[in-house]
């Protein structure tokens, strides 16, 4: 728990503010090849995963944060400071696509579901069932989108040259993107491709069941309201 004098709201503005600078970091670091620049991305990442218990005093948190740093001053002095960027758009997407897919094992509500009962104010099997059909589809649709994306992240970060994954083992790729390219790709065209989705299903899925929301301002006011808690649990 943060202090009783942290509003509720820090914790995550902290983490959307560190989310956002994430990617300029990153992709500065790419296009300048500066070790520096890539350890300072990677600590914002440390940041994410941490601020609430820096924020609470936990020493463990800025134990775990002083030995992280240091880490990241030796990385920042060596030749593999690009190596973990590389992999972190990987891991990112695969644990939100795990995310999506492990709910739809027998026995669980599936994450759309979920979401959708908390805007609802119903139980998952209170819900009509067409609309059970389709956000269990949804969610494997997201499932597959995100694997997919992953996968092409995972490429991209391996043909990548002069030090993408096969090169820093001295393996020359047979079709090469540049450095500057993967990140642009993994830096920015990941988000614009995941907003995409979620833009052109939300428009389908408002001509489908129609009037649940009166515009994507009155739709996103609603996500908002579920709150911190619910969006935390909801990944665990």
């Amino acid at each position: 728990m943060t202090p009783p004098y942290s509003p509720p709201w820090l914790v995550p503005a902290l983490r959307v503010a560190l989310a956002i600078a994430y990617p300029f970091l990153a992709h500065a670091a790419s296009l300048r090849d500066s070790g520096p620049l890539a350890a300072c991305a990677l600590a914002v990442i440390a940041l994410m995963a941490l601020v609430e218990g820096l924020l609470a005093r936990r020493a463990r948190a800025w134990l775990v944060l002083l030995v992280i740093g240091l880490a990241l001053v030796g990385l920042a002095r060596s030749s593999y400071a690009q190596l973990p960027l590389l992999l972190v758009p990987v891991a990112f997407i695969g644990l939100i696509g795990w995310s999506f897919g492990r709910t739809l094992r027998a026995g669980r509500v599936p994450l759309i579901t979920r979401i959708v009962s908390a805007l609802e104010r119903k139980a998952p099997d209170a819900l009509e069932p067409e609309l059970r059909v389709y956000t269990r589809r949804l969610t494997l649709a997201w499932t597959v989108v995100l694997a997919a994306l992953g996968a092409c992240n995972l490429v991209l970060a391996a043909i990548a040259v002069p030090n993408g994954l096969l090169g820093s083992v001295g393996i020359v790729p047979p079709v090469a993107v540049t450095e500057a390219q993967w990140s642009w790709f993994a830096n920015w065209l990941n988000y614009g491709l995941v907003g995409g989705f979620f833009l052109l299903e939300y428009l389908y899925r408002k001509r489908r069941f129609p009037g649940r929301y009166r515009n994507f301002a009155d739709f996103a006011g609603r996500m908002s309201r579920l709150g911190p808690a619910f969006w935390r649990d909801l990944f665990r």
